[in-house]
């Protein structure tokens, strides 16, 4: 991904990382290294942020005399909480993969030498699943949490029928009554 900075570009890469965060399928973003600015940006509008323990992350634009203009106001407070976000954001300040982790902005964090697989593992893990149920539960999370929790478990109800006209509910449920793997299609 590219980031220019004439506002075209910025709009540009606004919706690149759009597109990642409602990506139909999982997205995991793999650090080894520095995530800053919009690297870490770039990984808020994944799913699942795993990091190698020598990782560091942070939004450091403030020094510059800018602030994180790619979401990073928006998706780090809700990941992580107001408070929290606004002391990183104001503070610039570059936190370990344990700091990270401790505060719930990394999911994992894995030795550098095996991050990537470990990101396959859960990959390969998620992608046994069916594949209309993780995009369906990934629509009702990406467009509930935000809201109240009425307005949230009204999304789940809007997403949740659309699952049981789907081949791949049939084969799950006949595959766990048979006592089977299931195999589904994405149907």
């Amino acid at each position: 991904m590219f980031f220019d900075t004439d506002c075209g570009g910025v709009v540009h890469n606004l919706a690149y990382l759009r597109m990642i965060e409602t990506c139909r399928r999982p997205v995991i973003a793999a650090v080894n290294g520095f995530a800053l600015g919009g690297g870490l940006e770039l990984a808020l509008a994944c799913d699942f942020i795993y990091a190698s323990e020598n990782a560091k992350l942070g939004l450091p634009e403030v020094n510059l005399g800018i602030f994180p203009g790619f979401g990073g106001t928006q998706r780090l407070p809700r990941l992580i909480g107001k408070n929290r976000a606004k002391e990183l954001i104001f503070t610039a300040r570059i936190i370990s993969a344990k700091d990270a982790h401790e505060m719930g902005l990394v999911n994992k964090i894995c030795g550098a030498t095996e991050l990537l697989k470990d990101v396959e593992v859960v990959a390969k893990e998620i992608m046994a699943k069916g594949p209309v149920a993780i995009e369906l539960a990934k629509r009702a999370v990406n467009d509930g949490a935000d809201l109240d929790l009425s307005s949230g478990l009204a999304v789940e109800r809007a997403v949740f029928p659309l699952i049981f006209a789907t081949e791949d509910r049939t084969e799950g449920v006949t595959a766990f009554l048979d006592k089977r793997k299931a195999e589904f299609k994405g149907k």
